[in-house]
């Protein structure tokens, strides 16, 4: 034997030897990750599995924040990754633009749903396997995962419609060609999900476990559900849809709408029956800030009205979800990446409940004068009062005024204002509609250069409370409706809503579409209407100018974007790498 034969001859010996007697040294457990068994073995293990759910079902503390693609703003043209395309309706099955160029516009995204309805259904396979000592945490957390799973579906079924209902987490011999359910099936699973996490979930948590899903909010989720479904995209047979084949996949195709339009008034009554939540400082009090009572709801830790919320520390937050950071405006060193559109700065009310038009002179001269609450809260205006500028700033304006506008100059040039599109401060952004979203912004954080913690609500009270609006308008219950209505506008500082029956269903939009503005719910109410044909039109906003030698400027009404709306985006397509992967998919209408 030559000395190589040698060698591959110890080789191989001393191998078989590891092989036969140091068999266990082979089994192992990975030093990098955790078994399948040690996990769902575990409850604490288990719990952090499920907090991972939590936090990809998603909210708008982002860019871009979905108000942008309704007719609440615009997205600074300037950093435009497709945001315009989106509202002229240019999606394609091939091409998602924006909502594939950043990643944490997911929650738009088919393949994210599936991804954490993936994760949902493996937990329901693994934790009916093993017995567990603290029975009442695992059924906690089995309520938490229905209610996890209802509110991906909930999300996924109103932006792409009937999808294909999966309860069990696929395994590499499963078959993958499945097709969609109907949209009524889907909304019966959704509602099946938020009953099975109601009866095991708790009123209430405190401490580090705030923000979990409670009973409440799986009652929530299941009336803004019914709600949408009982509205009149789902129940007009698929008509905008020119004879398309399949309209079970985009509504209902047969029922009673008087009965959906009940279960979604009693699913509200429910949680409003619970005698947990409440508006917060629901009547003010004697010489009470109505706009600050109302500012509260958006930037303490926690208020009465919280039904599902998640709150920010400093070390989990990131700069895509500081909401200071991405929207402050320019002269502030924030991005200014929202810019409210007239169309909702201009539904604002006056402070006597009457419209605000800027054919009326007096409103056209001091458009900013004795406006709702709710306006200072929610818009910076030019003219606003906020807190000190920053230190670098703070020299050009040592009071904290908001100054969006032009000054002309006395050779006929033009200065922009520390926080018009052609500010001193930054040179690449900047509001183009003379507004900013003032929303959310918390005046005792001295954001940007500190990390913002305002919470996010996925659900409040609010909600409730006009969805049980909604349901009593379209059941003629007009009396109950008003009594809804009127907490809101009482918390607002507004007077009762008047007029005839007939007329509520529109204070009802209206109050939905200013008390939520900006809280994800106008995207979706636009298509459940039916009003996007209407509301998606070119957009304004102002032209500020302050003539020279004059302290009251002028305000020209401009166009800042082109708009144009298609009906196929009552749905969003499903991807085409999704159709060729599962050929049993049928594509939405009109794409």
């Amino acid at each position: 034997m030559n000395t190589k034969s040698k060698i591959y001859s110890i080789i191989l010996s001393i191998s078989a030897a590891i092989l036969l007697s140091c068999s266990d040294y082979l089994d192992r457990e990975p030093l990098d990750r955790y078994s399948d068994t040690a996990v769902w073995s575990d409850l604490p293990m288990i719990e952090h599995f499920v907090n991972n759910i939590y936090w990809y079902i998603g909210h708008s503390f982002d860019r871009p924040m979905i108000g942008v693609f309704t007719d609440e703003s615009m997205f600074d043209p300037g950093s435009d990754q497709g945001h315009a395309n989106v509202l002229k309706c240019l999606i394609t099955p091939s091409d998602y633009g924006v909502f594939d160029s950043w990643s944490r516009s997911q929650k738009m995204r088919w393949e994210h749903h599936y991804k954490y309805i993936r994760a949902c259904n493996l937990f329901f396979d693994q934790v009916e396997q093993h017995t567990y000592s603290d029975e009442a945490l695992k059924n906690r957390l089995v309520g938490e995962v229905h209610f996890l799973r209802a509110y991906h579906y909930h999300n996924l079924v109103f932006l792409y419609g009937g999808a294909p209902i999966i309860e069990h987490a696929y395994q590499l011999d499963d078959e993958f060609q499945v097709p969609r359910n109907t949209f009524e099936e889907c909304i019966n699973f959704i509602v099946k999900d938020c009953d099975a996490a109601a009866a095991l979930l708790p009123l209430s948590f405190s401490g580090s476990d705030y923000g979990r899903a409670t009973k409440g909010a799986a009652l929530a989720l299941k009336t803004r559900v019914l709600l949408y479904a009982a509205s009149e995209l789902y129940n007009c047979n698929a008509s905008w849809a020119q004879g398309y084949s399949n309209p079970e996949l985009v509504g209902y195709t047969g029922g009673d709408r008087a009965a959906r339009w009940r279960a979604a008034k009693d699913a509200a009554k429910a949680v409003i029956d619970l005698g947990v939540y409440s508006l917060h400082k629901a009547v003010p009090a004697p010489g009470d800030s109505v706009a600050q009572n109302y500012d509260e709801v958006f930037t303490l830790d926690y208020t009465s009205e919280d039904i599902f919320a998640r709150n920010f520390t400093t070390a989990n937050q990131v700069w895509t979800m500081d909401i200071a950071q991405q929207n402050l405006p320019a002269g502030y060193k924030g991005w200014a990446n929202v810019s409210p559109i007239n169309s909702l700065v201009d539904d604002f009310e006056m402070a006597d409940g009457t419209k605000f038009s800027w054919d009326n002179p007096e409103h056209k001269a001091n458009p900013y004068l004795n406006r709702e609450p709710r306006f200072y809260v929610d818009i910076f205006f030019d003219g606003a009062r906020w807190r000190l500028r920053p230190d670098d700033v703070i020299a050009s304006d040592p009071v904290g005024i908001i100054q969006t506008g032009n000054y002309e100059q006395a050779d006929g040039s033009l200065v922009g204002g520390l926080d018009s599109y052609n500010n001193p401060v930054v040179s690449w952004n900047g509001t183009f509609t003379s507004y900013y979203l003032r929303k959310f912004q918390d005046i005792n954080t001295d954001s940007p250069k500190e990390k913002t913690t305002t919470p996010w609500h996925f659900i409040r009270y609010a909600e409730v409370l006009l969805s049980a609006a909604e349901a009593c308008i379209e059941l003629g219950e007009y009396s109950e409706a008003r009594g809804y209505i009127n907490q809101i506008r009482t918390r607002a500082g507004l007077p009762n809503v008047t007029g005839t029956d007939a007329e509520l269903r529109e204070k009802l939009r209206h109050e939905r579409k200013i008390e939520l503005m900006f809280e994800d719910q106008r995207f979706f109410d636009i298509r459940r209407w039916m009003i996007a044909p209407q509301v998606i039109v070119n957009a304004y906003g102002l032209n500020v100018l302050y003539k020279y030698g004059q302290d009251k400027p002028e305000y020209n009404i401009i166009q800042v974007q082109e708009r144009d709306w298609k009906d196929r985006f009552y749905f969003f397509p499903i991807k085409l790498d999704e159709m060729n992967k599962n050929s049993a998919l049928i594509q939405n209408p009109l794409y």
